[in-house]
């Protein structure tokens, strides 16, 4: 939706809305998504051995649609695959992927590239090598899923699932709260909530990084973006009626209060992890006076 410039310079019937807070975990920090460019490729190969199956004899339609089926579902996975590697590379603490994409997706494209193999008169064995140099060149371009969980020194897989299932159901809140907003075509609030959202997002990684910190944090992860998300519900539904001024900027200082409310107990769960730290060197400085 087009929206006048409403800067600091701007005439004064233009549209100002307040700015928005700097999105702490969005683009400053985000980086290129792998999930594009050879992966994409992948989705034209299909295609080919489907347009090669219609054009040939009618034999030839069964393996044709074979390897179109196995190369599709093969670069879908490939897809999904490298999304889960970066989500799992961008957390301190993450569970290893349920499901190995990109291992099954290299499965399937041998099996596709076998059966493509099989439309000309290359015989089984070539066909076979094909799919099996497929499968091996998938492998070394997309490399394999995490295979390990990523867990801290010093906290125990019971601890880091706490963690995972509170961050998992404190980012279901947020993706309503985003949801909700986004209905309303209001490019401002969207970001203003996409701030939120990135203040939020500090509180889970300071958790992730030191799972202690869940009992600290649990309202904020449960019953305050619960709220948050409830509240946002129901703006939304107002807010889309009349579109009243002053419900927005009730809805904006609440949001203002709960950034500040979770960069606070961010700041002190950090302020607590400096503490627990400088009173372990001077029990450790200590020691070495007694010893020396």
């Amino acid at each position: 939706m087009a929206q006048r410039y409403g800067g600091r310079f701007s005439p004064p019937n233009a549209r100002r809305d307040a700015p928005a807070k700097p999105d702490r975990n969005g683009w400053d920090r985000k980086r290129r998504s792998r999930a594009g460019g050879r992966s994409n490729i992948l989705f034209i190969l299909p295609f080919l051995f489907l347009a090669n199956g219609f054009l040939g004899p009618a034999e030839g339609l069964i393996p044709a649609f074979a390897a179109f089926g196995s190369l599709f579902l093969a670069a879908w996975l490939t897809r999904q695959g490298i999304l889960a590697e970066e989500a799992y590379d961008a957390r301190p603490v993450a569970r290893r992927p349920a499901i190995p994409r990109k291992i099954f997706a290299s499965v399937l494209t041998g099996a596709g590239l076998f059966a493509g193999g099989l439309l000309g008169d290359a015989g089984l064995v070539t066909a076979a090598a094909w799919g099996g140099l497929g499968a091996l060149l998938h492998l070394a371009a997309f490399g394999t899923d995490p295979l390990k969980d990523k867990i801290p020194e010093g906290v125990d897989s019971f601890q880091s699932d706490r963690v995972s299932r509170a961050v998992a159901e404190a980012e279901t809140y947020l993706t309503a709260m985003r949801a909700a907003v986004a209905r309303l075509r209001e490019p401002a609030l969207e970001r203003r909530v996409e701030g939120f959202a990135g203040t939020a997002r500090e509180l889970f990684r300071s958790v992730e990084a030191d799972p202690r910190d869940l009992t600290a944090a649990r309202r904020y992860l449960g019953v305050y973006l619960m709220g948050a998300r409830d509240a946002t519900l129901k703006f939304a539904d107002l807010y889309e009626r009349g579109r009243d001024p002053k419900v927005r900027a009730d809805y904006e200082r609440l949001l203002d209060d709960l950034g500040s409310s979770f960069a606070d107990r961010t700041k002190l769960l950090l302020s607590n992890d400096r503490a627990g730290l400088d009173l372990e060197i001077e029990v450790l400085r200590e020691r070495l006076r007694r010893e020396s």
